[in-house]
């Protein structure tokens, strides 16, 4: 296995644990993966994921509480935010509360 594969297995398995209704950024999963200041890194690997993965990949929001806007359903919806307001999470003008909604590890 390459360092990368290892690299992108540790930033896969903290967003597996991201509690349903709460959300991390991408800094923060860096961090609980054992590789602060590589936020850009957990965004390369999710905008790298394949689509079937069963994994909260909705949950990793950058540290402004913004949502990414790139994936869109047939209908023209945003699908991280609405994987998120099914889970209960409030998302305002493409943003989410922090202090009600950060995931606190």
């Amino acid at each position: 296995m390459k360092q990368s594969d290892e690299l992108a297995q540790q930033i896969l398995a903290v967003i597996d644990l991201i509690p349903q209704g709460q959300v991390a950024s991408y800094g923060q999963v860096a961090r609980l993966a054992g590789l602060p200041k590589h936020a850009r890194l957990v965004g390369y690997v999710l905008k790298h994921l394949d689509a079937e993965a069963n994994l909260p990949w909705h949950r990793v929001i950058n540290s402004q509480g913004k949502i990414s806007l790139g994936k869109l359903d047939a209908q023209g919806n945003n699908i991280q935010q609405q994987k998120l307001l099914e889970e209960g999470v409030a998302v305002i003008a493409g943003k989410i509360d922090l202090k009600r909604y950060q995931w606190n590890r």
